[in-house]
């Protein structure tokens, strides 16, 4: 079942939103769902949803096709549901009768350079408005007008142009618009309350790509729970950051207040900022029914989370993990990386000596260290820095698995050959457009990737000279204050 929180308009132009991977993560992605909605609320517009698991809303005649693009891999799922409409995946190969084809989302505003030979154009940024404005141009337009003035946006990538990265100022709260058991959070009212983050940890898009840190009224904020609770008793809040909003006490207060009261709701967020739980806090995930929650450390030697910006202590860090056990969660995820620049055998150990510690002063917590292979990602301070081996980073895996196991904790590790593929593609170039369609047509499994490079012998970069032009050098950016951070964090070393 769902349940629209909007009334939809319909029109003659048909455009189709789509997901690159199943629906049930499609239900559960707000910027999708939220630009979706602006699209379905636009008059003159026949706006529809698909997936790669459900394309059944799919109109006979298609004038625009759009895709949310979150991931890196999430090409794949584009060439599923293009191959399924039986559209060319190079835009050389369509004629003037096929849909006009673009994307958005933090894969494209990362780095679009890969993804050029596929979309008609892109959208960098924040999509709030420059999503409206390109509908309104694209439904009243003919194909080659519409792409004319699309160049005109700052925001809206051609071939060719400089674009500015859309940072919307924080007006509406956005929101879940389509309530659905099938999401993969089901029936959830999900809430932005802030974007960005202050902290500007070295490795993290997030912080980057989002700039300034903003935030949502309060008083909105209060009106949107209240909105959200008329329709379910589920709802989360999201941000990066979350906790650096300056009323985040008095949001977690406000519904506290009507659990205290009576009224059944079910509260979620995702992650908990390590140096910022409080036992207030805590207390209210619990009463919302949260049983174990997040935090992020990244690093377990002080000298490598101060080199990547990750200001804590390990003081800070045995404290938050206290007051989670105190107040009544069950368990913690944390969240950390292996094959971070410059990391010693020495830095690996602190992550066992970290373990011992908080193992023997919370028994019988549940304690998971989730560990991904550190990828270097563009428009970061590390967008220049070399990827540590393979065989080197299954190396450190294999260890802290052995040795975690004797002390009795529980480590996850994502897959590093997938977390290599993935500094591959996140920082390509448009030469890469062929060695994307080969790994599709080949399966798009790691061994895929490995035959496609072969296949079309595409040059593979693992770092990048400070001076040299970068594929994303397109978008502008401050790139003399990614050089002076990186210079700064090095003094830590």
């Amino acid at each position: 079942m769902e349940k629209l929180l909007y009334k939809p308009n319909t029109g003659k132009y048909n455009f189709l939103m789509a997901y690159p991977a199943v629906e049930e993560f499609a239900l559960a992605s707000l910027g999708y769902l939220w630009l979706f909605k602006t699209a379905d609320t636009l008059e003159g517009i026949n706006a529809a949803r698909i997936s790669v698991d459900n394309m059944s809303a799919t109109p006979e005649n298609i004038d625009t096709i759009a895709f949310s693009m979150s991931f890196d891999f999430d090409f794949l799922g584009v060439f599923k549901i293009l191959e399924k409409l039986k559209i060319p995946f190079l835009k050389a190969e369509r004629d003037e009768t096929s849909p006009l084809i673009f994307a958005g989302g933090p894969a494209i505003t990362t780095n679009p350079a890969p993804y050029e030979a596929f979309f008609d154009f892109m959208i960098i940024g924040d999509g709030e408005e420059s999503f409206t404005q390109v509908l309104e141009i694209l439904r009243d337009n003919d194909r080659n007008k519409a792409l004319e003035l699309l160049n005109n946006i700052d925001s809206v990538y051609l071939p060719g142009k400089k674009v500015k990265k859309a940072a919307s100022a924080l007006n509406n709260v956005i929101h879940t618009p389509i309530l659905s058991d099938k999401s993969y959070f089901k029936n959830t009212f999900v809430i932005e309350i802030a974007r960005g983050c202050m902290n500007r940890c070295a490795f993290c898009t997030a912080s980057y790509t989002n700039l300034p840190f903003r935030y949502y009224e309060y008083e909105k904020i209060k009106n949107t729970i209240d909105f959200g609770l008329e329709n379910t008793d589920k709802i989360a809040l999201l941000g990066a950051q979350i906790s650096a909003h300056p009323d985040f006490n008095k949001i977690m207060q406000y519904i506290r207040t009507k659990i205290e009261s009576g009224q059944h709701i079910e509260l979620g967020i995702s992650s908990l900022r390590t140096d910022s739980v409080t036992p207030e806090m805590v207390q209210t995930l619990v009463l919302g029914g949260q049983k174990h929650s997040t935090i992020a450390i990244e690093a377990a030697s002080e000298r490598l989370r101060k080199f990547i910006n990750k200001n804590l202590k390990e003081e800070q860090i045995l404290n938050a993990v206290k007051i989670a056990r105190e107040n009544g969660l069950k368990g913690l995820k944390i969240y950390s990386m292996i094959g971070i620049p410059h990391e010693t055998k020495e830095d690996i150990d602190e992550f066992l000596r970290l373990g011992k510690i908080l193992k023997s002063e919370n028994k019988g917590f549940n304690l998971e260290f989730s560990f991904s292979s550190f990828v270097p990602k563009p428009q970061t301070p590390f967008q220049w820095s070399e990827r540590e081996d393979t065989k080197s980073l299954e190396k450190k895996q294999k260890y802290l698995e052995k040795e975690f196991a004797k002390l009795g904790l529980s480590a996850k590790f994502s897959s590093i050959k997938w977390d290599y593929w993935q500094s591959v593609i996140s920082r390509a170039d448009k030469t890469f457009a062929p060695f994307l369609i080969e790994a599709y047509k080949k399966g798009g499994k790691t061994g895929a990737f490995k035959s496609a490079l072969k296949s079309t012998g595409v040059t593979i970069k693992n770092s990048y000279n400070r001076e040299e032009d970068l594929p994303w050098d397109m978008i502008e950016c401050n790139l003399q204050l990614l050089k002076n951070e990186y210079k700064r964090l090095c003094k830590f070393l």
